[in-house]
């Protein structure tokens, strides 16, 4: 069975008063306060526009489904009885989010509540391995977070597959990542084989795409609905958040901004293609420009946060070939982001991926080029900054979106 994944997670939604749409209203209370924090009964009325008589068995309904709490507000130095406060819950349910980069296998487990509760990572290089020996790992490391949820009592309620390249969600297929050298690879049929009979519903989509959604969850409290988020590994891709919603495209692929043709040298790209961005501003690019081959920052077999560890060192102690590098890469992020501002003109671009662990060496400089790049004054409102979920960002996109089926029908989860 595969959960819906064609769109953002569930924004929130109208009320509906009639007992038929019993449903939507509870996805509307939970998701108030998932995205708004704990409330008074009262104002969950207010922010609704339920009427209060409404509410009140809604929310003991999600009380009594372990999705909400209800505890006393706190009242610095006030005095009387403390009023209650209905909180967000569901620390018995989880959505799975399982990333398959270039270089790591990233598995991250999260409650409604946003809470942890199980994590594995590891370096893998998946070009190497092969599709067949990536899901065998795969299939073993979901299965270890699965026996240990289901000892913890914590009930698994979806799982996201986060894959690099353009990937059908419809069908499950990874269409073509060129930075592992996967085409056409049905990626969730061979995940479903692997796992047997016991497994919770199952989707796919792009990383980067899933990146968007976590920084989206974690920066919405700004009030930015319009975002950008651009994650760097050895390829680039961009999600697009616009008017609070995931960007998708007519056929489910756009943001695969990795690929503009901005390489003015026309150096050969893993799509087969020459000139593209990704060869002057991913991963390998900085590899490149910063290392020889066979030296530490290239070992594929270790994590990435360890290779880019030595890079700052080396910049640190005023390597010379290492800023060189950085200060290249930095102009031709910049080129790039400027042409997305223009294009898009979102409020915040974020940089994920490996950008976390360099970016702020290069930052003052891409925002330097940005300003002067981008057509409307003070680059269109938009900022850039590094996200800070750096690598993790996918895979908790994932979780995010495993778990939008509780907020879509909550009476199927918890129990009365």
């Amino acid at each position: 069975m595969t959960h819906p994944s064609a769109a953002a997670p569930a924004g929130t939604a109208r009320p509906r008063e009639r007992a038929s749409l019993r449903p939507a209203n509870l996805g509307t209370i939970l998701r108030l306060l998932r995205d708004r924090g704990p409330r008074s009964r009262a104002q969950i009325a207010t922010d609704t526009g339920l009427p209060k008589p409404t509410v009140t068995p809604l929310v003991a309904e999600l009380v009594g489904r372990g999705l909400l709490r209800e505890g006393p507000a706190r009242r610095e130095g006030a005095v009387g009885r403390p009023g209650t406060l209905v909180h967000l819950d569901g620390r018995g349910l989880a959505g799975v989010g399982v990333e398959i980069s270039t270089s790591y296998l990233h598995l991250l487990a999260l409650t409604p509540r946003g809470d942890v509760v199980a994590e594995h990572r590891e370096p893998l290089a998946v070009a190497q391995a092969g599709p067949g020996a990536v899901l065998d790992r795969t299939a073993a490391v979901v299965t270890d977070c699965l026996d240990a949820l289901a000892g913890d009592g914590v009930r698994p309620v979806g799982l996201t597959l986060a894959a690099p390249g353009v990937v059908d969600t419809v069908n499950g297929t990874v269409v073509h990542a060129p930075g592992v050298g996967w085409r056409d690879v049905p990626v969730l049929a061979g995940l479903r084989t692997r796992l047997g009979a016991a497994h919770p519903p199952l989707a796919l989509d792009n990383d980067a795409k899933l990146a968007a959604l976590a920084e989206y969850f974690l920066d919405r409290d700004e009030g930015v609905h319009d975002m950008v988020c651009v994650t760097g590994e050895r390829g680039v891709g961009a999600g697009i958040i616009s008017a609070g919603q995931l960007l998708r495209g007519a056929t489910g692929f756009a943001g695969e901004v990795g690929h503009m043709p901005l390489d003015p040298e026309r150096r050969p790209c893993v799509c087969g293609r020459h000139g593209c961005w990704q060869g002057m501003v991913g991963l390998d690019a900085v590899l490149r420009l910063a290392a020889d081959e066979g030296d530490a920052p290239h070992d594929p077999g270790v994590a990435p946060e360890a290779r880019l560890a030595r890079l700052r060192e080396r910049a640190r102690d005023g390597d010379p070939r290492t800023l060189r590098a950085l200060e290249r890469v930095a102009d031709d992020l910049g080129l790039g982001l400027a042409l997305l501002a223009d294009v898009l003109n979102p409020r915040l671009i974020v940089l994920g991926g490996y950008f976390t662990h360099l970016g702020d060496l290069m930052l003052p400089r891409v925002q330097e080029v940005v300003r002067d790049r981008v057509m409307a004054p003070d680059a269109g409102g938009c900022e850039v900054r590094l996200s800070a979920l750096g690598f993790a960002a996918a895979a908790r996109g994932g979780a995010y979106l495993a778990l939008d089926a509780v907020y879509r029908d909550p009476g199927a989860y918890g129990e009365r």
